[in-house]
């Protein structure tokens, strides 16, 4: 996940290419290729300030920020199904209602400075891809070919045709689509983007990382292992990449977080849900890192510290409760914890099994959140 810049990046038959002018397109085979002048997006990044220049308007109505709608940090304990005990017992109501620990949806989580890039980005997402309907029609027309008997040159000819026309609509869809963002970076804005993949790095070097949906406070806890509060959980990772047709310079971090993915640029996170785009500027994403400790009724990764072990059924004295079967010891780890927050409704939660693993990013993303340049209208 190291960082790197190239000069040039491919979609579809063009190379959008990156100079001191702008961003260059051109099209052709090695030895012969024909250009225009500066196209695309192009963010010039240094002490002077953001430079923007783009192909994007310049303006458009800005949403109000949302508010974010999770709840405050918990003590988090494991939610392991319930099998009956001896006797009869009534285990439906052990735990409260599951409250999400979500954020608000893409489109409303925008920053003062995104705007415009959010808007290109959104109307490309919502176009209509061309090349599925193609294949679709070129199967039926093949088919009903092919059940009328016809001959096997037509039949060849039809599948040519067919194929041709497939590649030619997926070609069309990735230049209707694809958002090409080109950065050129002074160096200490890259070496403060090395630490932020470095940190990242230090997250995807973790056992098991896990996307926290959603918690409910425990009402009897000797069902629940002794967890005052029990949630719901994914396994996830940080992994180099774009967006879906995005095409970009520089590598990018990426998250899943249930419904939606964080992207991490150079100037700001990126959000993608199903309803669209949104984007957190770096001052203000908050990154809150602590420990919690968390009873595991799960494996045990291997890089996770074990502090202490419980029963699965516990009393009131904290012992085994004699009264279920198969009433085994289990462990209990301290996890990293990893708040990520902003005040338009960017709300999600992960938990990292090895401990310290996040203090790199947290530390990272403080430092871009200071040296970031200010934009330049």
């Amino acid at each position: 996940m190291g960082l790197y810049l190239r000069k040039s990046v491919r979609v579809g038959p063009l190379r959008f290419n990156l100079s001191k002018g702008g961003v260059g397109v051109s099209a052709g085979i090695k030895g012969f290729r024909v250009g225009t002048g500066p196209r695309g997006n192009y963010v010039h990044m240094g002490a002077g300030g953001i430079y923007y220049r783009a192909t994007i308007p310049s303006g458009g109505p800005r949403p109000g920020p949302a508010s974010p709608n999770g709840p405050s940090r918990p003590v988090f304990g494991s939610p392991p199904p319930l099998p009956s005990p001896n006797q009869s017992q009534n285990i439906s109501h052990t735990h409260g209602p599951m409250v999400d620990i979500d954020s608000a949806e893409a489109t409303t989580i925008v920053d003062s400075s995104s705007q415009a890039l959010l808007d290109e980005l959104n109307t490309k997402k919502k176009k209509w891809r061309f090349w599925p309907g193609t294949a679709a029609l070129s199967a039926v027309v093949f088919l009903v070919a092919a059940a009328n008997r016809a001959p096997s040159w037509a039949l060849m000819g039809l599948a040519v045709l067919g194929a041709a026309g497939i590649v030619a609509a997926y070609l069309k869809d990735q230049l209707r689509k694809t958002v090409v963002l080109m950065y050129e970076l002074d160096e200490p804005m890259e070496k403060a983007l090395e630490s932020l993949h470095a940190g990242a790095n230090g997250l995807a070097s973790a056992s098991a990382t896990w996307h926290v949906s959603s918690h409910a406070r425990v009402f009897d806890r000797k069902y629940h292992a002794g967890a005052g509060t029990v949630v719901e959980r994914k396994l996830t990772r940080f992994l180099p990449a774009p967006p879906p047709f995005v095409q970009t310079n520089i590598q990018t971090v990426a998250v899943n977080v249930g419904k939606q993915t964080l992207h991490f640029f150079p100037d700001r996170v990126l959000i993608y849900d199903t309803n669209g785009v949104g984007a957190v500027s770096y001052q203000g994403l908050q990154v809150l890192v602590s420990s919690t400790r968390f009873i595991e009724d799960g494996g045990v990764p291997r890089d996770a510290t074990v502090v202490d072990r419980t029963w699965r059924y516990v009393n009131k004295k904290g012992g085994p409760d004699r009264r279920f079967k198969d009433n085994r010891e289990i462990p209990v780890c301290q996890y990293e914890e990893v708040a990520l927050r902003s005040d338009t409704g960017l709300n999600e939660l992960l938990h990292i099994s090895r401990l310290g693993s996040a203090s790199g990013f947290a530390s990272a993303i403080t430092t871009l959140s200071r040296i970031m340049p200010k934009e330049v209208r």
